[in-house]
């Protein structure tokens, strides 16, 4: 046989020794055992080229996925952020609304509410046969209340904490009843003027310079409608404590005229006249004594005598007489030939 070469040799030492099993523990010699059959043909040596493109090419790739999941990580988390605040900003759009729809129905229902019990309160006090300024003063009070009320509601329906929100009222009402002392003496001189009824509705009365038809009464003021028909809103408190003059809370007033007539005139013969004309009138009271017509000498004027005329006439008819019955006194004085003296200045001229 042919000697191998050294290169040879080492290369079917090393394929052998791959090939050779393991000692078997259980022979006694501790030699392997004999393999049976054909013997396993060994693995094929991976070339160092091979090997070398593999690792590049693992390298390649896994730095390719780490570009791809590093670009794609920041539009992740921005998308998930973006769906994350479209979800608050549509569930607190619908706590909204739903705190909305609520408020508005409170508002519809309470509203409703509070013009049906001011009807109900204003019926039960007509049964009653309360005084209407009285009613005028209640029916105010009681909305006034229930409309707090309904804010309150209004208020806790949107969601707002009432609790915190009373004490802050609380907190602001010395403050606002320190500013607002005015109206507060005006809503105790409302419960003066119903409690003492200096006067009511209807009444025509004189105050603080004016004069007028009271037609409300209601918690910090009194509403007067002139003659003229212009409204005054006067303060309660102002009324309670000054002077009111109230022309109809009597049943009959009295008619008062002054006329002049000249010095040469009998006063006899104008007081029959004129007690005559006032006799026929059916709206003159002729009872009692102290109310019947009455004509006297009021004042020894300059150029005339003043003669001042008296009737007592229910209030109603206070203004109709006072007008119609200077009238008629005119006319009288025409008739009867009663002069009536214009101002005049009698001159002497001495030569």
């Amino acid at each position: 046989m042919h000697p191998l070469p050294v290169g040879r040799r080492e290369t079917i030492t090393r394929r052998q020794t791959r090939a050779s099993p393991p000692a078997d523990p259980h022979t006694p010699t501790g030699r392997p055992a004999r393999p049976t059959g054909r013997p396993a043909s060994p693995a094929p040596a991976i070339g160092r080229s091979n090997l070398a493109s593999h690792i590049d090419l693992t390298i390649h790739t896994t730095q390719r996925h780490m570009i791809n999941l590093l670009n794609a990580a920041p539009q992740t988390f921005t998308i998930t952020r973006l769906d994350q605040l479209l979800d608050k900003l549509f569930d607190l759009s619908v706590t909204t609304g739903k705190h909305i729809l609520a408020a508005f129905l409170i508002y519809l229902v309470g509203n409703f509410l509070i013009k049906l019990i001011n009807r109900l309160v204003g019926a039960m006090l007509d049964r009653r046969h309360i005084d209407v300024s009285v009613q005028s003063f209640l029916k105010s009070l009681v909305r006034i209340l229930l409309t707090i009320l309904l804010i309150i509601s209004i208020i806790s329906a949107l969601g707002i904490n009432t609790t915190s929100f009373a004490a802050l009222l609380a907190s602001a009402g010395v403050a606002v009843g320190m500013a607002l002392s005015g109206n507060l003496q005006n809503f105790a001189g409302g419960i003066v003027i119903l409690l003492f009824k200096p006067y009511r509705v209807g009444d025509w009365i004189e105050a603080q310079g004016t004069q007028g038809l009271v037609r409300e009464i209601q918690i910090f003021h009194t509403i007067l409608v002139t003659a003229d028909n212009k409204l005054v809103y006067i303060p309660n408190g102002s009324l309670s404590t000054s002077v009111v003059t109230n022309y109809s809370r009597e049943e009959v007033r009295r008619v008062q005229w002054v006329v002049g007539v000249d010095y040469g005139e009998r006063i006899d013969h104008v007081r029959e006249k004129v007690l005559a004309l006032f006799a026929q009138d059916p709206r003159v009271l002729q009872e009692p004594t102290d109310k019947a017509p009455f004509v006297g000498v009021d004042e020894l004027a300059d150029s005339s005598v003043n003669l001042v005329i008296r009737v007592w006439v229910k209030t109603e008819d206070y203004w109709p007489m006072y007008y119609s019955g200077q009238q008629a006194v005119y006319d009288l004085f025409n008739r009867e030939g009663i002069n009536i003296p214009y101002p005049q200045r009698v001159v002497h001229i001495e030569q």
